[in-house]
């Protein structure tokens, strides 16, 4: 019976665990991403077997059909609100962390929206912003007539209509991941801060944001890759009309409104490309600021 050194058992168990997690990315992630890719140097359109090849003819489409990426300019709409949306679920996680009279309830009222329907919140959003619907008769109430607007008719308006409806909806998931966080940072830091006569910005900025940077991180990554991805809400309320069609939406158009699923691929490689990078450009900032 062959016997192994300890360092050779290490390796053993390693590569054990590793297996599963290992081959089920190569079936569930890698593999599309190279049929998708493949499909992107075609001409099929969903319905034949055949799948002519027609190398970059569909990213040369996309350079030269700007209109096509037209969508894309909304993810900066999606990724301004999810920058809001981090800094008030992190004001909020401070709050609810400290010694806050009702924290607990207020915790659960601000985490409800996310463990919603996404269809049931969204329907509540187009209800909410119909012409003489409870947004308008809210700011008639208390004398704002003049900042009623057509919420969903605007084209300079629904964008940060359908952000705020973004926003409210995922808040409270940012907020749990903060509180947590902030729950596990010693107290007697704070304690020993407060004996030196730090105040409350200091010790934010010298103890809790060092603390929390690791999930920061995660945070701002997170809500760059959501704001590329954001399909359910403008889906839902407006179904892309005026102007809030994503990138998302204008690929499964493409795809199953044209039939012209090589395009539709090619478009979805890019999207992955750039969160490729986006990823790479942050492990190499993060690793920078270490």
């Amino acid at each position: 019976m062959l016997k192994l050194s300890l360092k050779q058992q290490q390796r053993v168990m390693v590569i054990s665990f590793l297996f599963i997690p290992l081959l089920l990315l190569c079936v569930f992630s890698f593999y599309p991403a190279t049929q998708l890719f493949n499909l992107s140097v075609t001409d099929w359109d969903g319905i034949n077997e055949t799948k002519n090849y027609i190398g970059f003819d569909n990213y040369q489409s996309l350079i030269d059909d700007p209109a096509q990426l037209e969508p894309f300019l909304n993810t900066f709409y999606y990724f301004a609100g999810a920058v809001i949306q981090i800094c008030l679920a992190l004001w909020f996680a401070v709050l609810v962390n400290s010694k806050l009279a009702g924290r607990n309830l207020f915790k659960t009222l601000l985490f409800i929206p996310f463990v919603l329907n996404t269809v049931a919140a969204s329907m509540v959003f187009q209800i909410f912003y119909q012409v003489d619907g409870a947004l308008d008769n809210f700011l008639q109430l208390v004398g704002l007539s003049g900042w009623i607007k057509p919420w969903l008719f605007d084209a300079a308006v629904v964008p940060w209509a359908l952000v705020a409806a973004s926003i409210w909806r995922y808040l409270g998931f940012n907020l749990i991941l903060f509180f947590g966080v902030l729950q596990s940072i010693p107290q007697d830091q704070y304690e020993a801060a407060r004996i030196e006569g730090a105040g409350e910005w200091q010790q934010f900025r010298f103890i809790t944001l060092p603390s929390i940077k690791l999930v920061f991180g995660l945070q701002v990554f997170l809500a760059f890759v959501g704001s590329l991805s954001v399909f359910d809400i403008p889906m839902i309320i407006t179904k892309g009309a005026n102007g809030t069609k994503t990138f998302v939406m204008a690929t499964l158009e493409t795809a199953f409104t044209f039939n012209d699923f090589g395009l539709a691929s090619a478009m979805a490689v890019v999207l992955l490309l750039i969160v490729v990078v986006f990823m790479l450009l942050q492990r190499v900032l993060f690793r920078e600021s270490n």
